[in-house]
């Protein structure tokens, strides 16, 4: 058994957590920054920056004492790398750094995707290697088969936005403020779905790509022509994304022989999401997993998860490993025509 410290910093939520390689959950702490930046509608990265720096050190405080442990019971210290925010990613990294040269411990520094990717395998100890994953968050939307610890194969990605990056744009135009994910999902319990035409971008094609800008664009000329409630607009849009998403992934689920679907991210959060997406790998004969609500979020266990598993395989980093704006899971997967840089 091995006991992990895993720190996370890539955005705007700050944390530590201590999990050992059996899954246990010694002690974790999460503090968010979502008062700071609702006025902005959004994250502003000097401000995320600034805030880790004043609250990370307190928070590996807390969890060691916490757990009743200290650095030296810890077998290797796990820190989110990137991709993220440049200014926040660096601060756990070097929060990692500083703490694997004073102890002496190995550094894992940890792909944020890989922890969201790996983060179903911490509390589902029945979910084996190969498995397709969704990983629909703020900043991504992609699909990838994940092969083993570092082996991943893309099957698709967006070409524009992501989903999570359109519900926080719905949100603020339909004055929800900040975040946009769990008061889109509030709102559109009292709406009607059907009440606003919106599109299905993509939804038909063979690869199975997403899009997400159009859906965006649909939503500002509904809430601009003042014809719809906003709780209608909520409920047509989360409806939209939902369409999408089932329909992009059922595509991705006929390229390969994978024996379980799994959904994680912060958009993995949404229940109806959550629920359509089970309905989808029960009807293809698939295993489901999704973590639960507070995993898919931005956390410190899923970093100190993935860096049992990368640890367990002999994958530890160096004093000098870079903190990395963006870092893709699996580099050589070929560009998609008309995708911009977030692909």
């Amino acid at each position: 058994m091995t006991l992990i410290l895993g720190l996370e910093s890539s955005c705007d939520d700050s944390a530590a957590a201590l999990v050992t390689s059996d899954r246990r959950i010694l002690a974790q702490a999460v503090v968010g920054q979502n008062q700071a930046h609702q006025p902005y509608g959004g994250v502003v990265p000097e401000i995320a920056a600034r805030a880790h720096v004043e609250i990370l050190p307190d928070l590996i405080a807390k969890v060691l004492g916490d757990a009743k442990l200290s650095i030296q019971d810890v077998d290797a210290i796990a820190a989110t790398a990137g991709p993220g925010l440049i200014g926040g990613v660096m601060v756990a990294l070097l929060a990692g750094k500083g703490l694997a040269l004073a102890s002496g411990k190995p550094l894992v520094a940890v792909n944020h995707l890989e922890g969201h990717a790996l983060s179903p395998r911490l509390v589902d100890p029945d979910l084996g290697f190969p498995y397709l994953l969704l990983l629909v968050s703020g900043g991504h939307c992609q699909l990838l088969e994940v092969r083993g610890v570092g082996v991943y194969r893309r099957l698709a990605t967006t070409i524009d936005d992501a989903a999570g990056e359109a519900f926080d744009k719905a949100a603020k135009l339909l004055g929800l403020g900040y975040p946009g994910g769990p008061a889109i999902e509030e709102l559109a319990k009292s709406g009607d779905a059907r009440e606003v035409p919106l599109p299905r971008p993509l939804v038909g094609s063979a690869e199975p790509h997403f899009s997400f800008a159009g859906l965006k664009s649909a939503v500002q000329r509904a809430v601009a022509s003042g014809e719809f409630r906003p709780e209608d607009t909520a409920a047509s849009f989360q409806q939209a994304v939902v369409d999408c998403l089932v329909d992009r992934t059922a595509i991705a689920l006929g390229k390969t022989d994978a024996p379980a679907l799994v959904v994680a991210g912060g958009v993995a959060a949404n229940s109806a999401i959550r629920s359509a997406l089970a309905d989808l790998a029960a009807r293809e004969g698939r295993r489901f997993s999704v973590p639960p609500g507070w995993l898919c979020t931005d956390n410190a266990a899923m970093i100190a998860w993935a860096g049992a598993e990368r640890f367990a395989a002999g994958l530890t980093d160096p004093l000098d490993a870079p903190a990395r704006a963006r870092w893709p899971l699996d580099p050589e997967a070929d560009k998609v025509r008309g995708a911009g840089v977030k692909a």
